[in-house]
């Protein structure tokens, strides 16, 4: 018979994924941004002033919101986004 896991074992493990997770999502993140960053070429693209703040709020609001969400981790929040 399998004997129960001591709580800091359980936290420690949950705390690897954690970090596994957290450096595999934020990767993404950075690249997405970076991919985001590229529509600034106007040798490629023809854009709006007014575009480009909607998209540097949308970006701005979604990190306060993940800082909200660390302060105190019991609300969601999503949505997509769109120009």
């Amino acid at each position: 018979m399998n004997a129960p896991v001591p709580f800091k074992e359980g936290a420690e493990k949950r705390h690897t994924k954690f970090r596994e997770l957290a450096e595999k999502r934020t990767n993404a993140a950075l690249e997405a941004i970076r991919r985001i960053g590229n529509l600034s070429n106007r040798q490629l693209y023809d854009f709006e002033d007014a575009e480009v703040r909607k998209i540097l709020k949308v970006l701005r609001d979604a990190t306060a919101d993940i800082e909200t969400r660390f302060a105190s981790p019991k609300g969601r929040s999503g949505g997509k986004f769109k120009l």
